[in-house]
């Protein structure tokens, strides 16, 4: 059973809706609910996807957001879920709605919502736009460990390799999507639970040639709460998209 607590004005224009999954993320959201009303965004509208954090995440943001300038609503899980269907449930509850423009980032504060301008610049002629660590000027937080960095670098070159995808980070969960490319994805088509949704859905948007580009960001460390990556989930990741591919391509036969 999904609930959510929605406190759209429906005198507002109600055109950009950010969705953010979370999960015991009670120490981080207030930051970044702050960084994003800075922005300044007046019809800018927040989304939290949460999956009954027992940290009480839900209950934090729904009250900050009494107090903010910006709207932040809350969708409410019952249960942890997977972060590829909470982004699902966030995309779906946007498109329900008179939302323009999508952007999809995490809650750990590792997307930088200052470059989030930038992304809705870049949709007036693009249709979907990627915050990329793996172009000219991105990059990952200098303090990781060169451990992290190779996972993380082998398994998005793996899974581009993989699928034949010319996006260059293949695994960013930082996009901004015009409402009529979202609403032709067939998220039916998507199998990954966890961190291959994002493989997923960019090569389902190769697939479908959406006009796509890549915007450098530097992806920054978590500073609070603990890191959800592992060698297993980047394996899931890679043994799914094979299915996918394989899949894709008995049917164009």
């Amino acid at each position: 059973m999904f609930t959510f607590q929605n406190k759209i004005d429906s005198s507002r224009h109600t055109s950009i809706c950010v969705v953010i999954p979370t999960y015991n993320e009670g120490h981080n959201i207030p930051r970044l609910i702050a960084r994003l009303e800075a922005l300044g965004i007046s019809d800018l509208t927040i989304l939290l996807v949460d999956d009954n954090s027992p940290d009480g995440t839900a209950d934090l943001a729904e009250s900050m957001g009494k107090d903010s300038d910006i709207c932040v609503c809350i969708l409410r899980r019952t249960a942890k879920s997977g972060l590829g269907t909470a982004y699902i449930k966030g995309f779906h509850w946007a498109l329900e709605r008179d939302f323009n423009m999508v952007i999809q980032m995490d809650a750990d504060l590792s997307h930088a919502p200052e470059c989030i301008p930038k992304m809705l610049q870049l949709l007036d002629r693009y249709q979907v736009v990627v915050g990329s660590r793996y172009i000219a000027n991105g990059s990952v937080d200098k303090h990781w460990h060169w451990a992290r960095k190779f996972l993380s670098w082998m398994g998005n070159y793996g899974i581009r390799k993989i699928a034949g995808l010319n996006v260059n980070d293949v695994t960013s969960g930082f996009k901004a999507y015009r409402r009529s490319a979202l609403s032709c994805i067939d998220f039916d088509l998507v199998r990954c639970r966890g961190f291959g949704f994002q493989s997923e859905i960019a090569y389902i948007c190769q697939l479908m040639n959406f006009k796509i580009v890549e915007l450098p960001i530097t992806f920054s460390d978590r500073q609070l709460g603990n890191s959800k990556m592992s060698l297993g989930i980047v394996t899931e990741a890679i043994v799914k998209i094979i299915r996918m591919r394989v899949k894709f391509r008995k049917s164009a036969v």
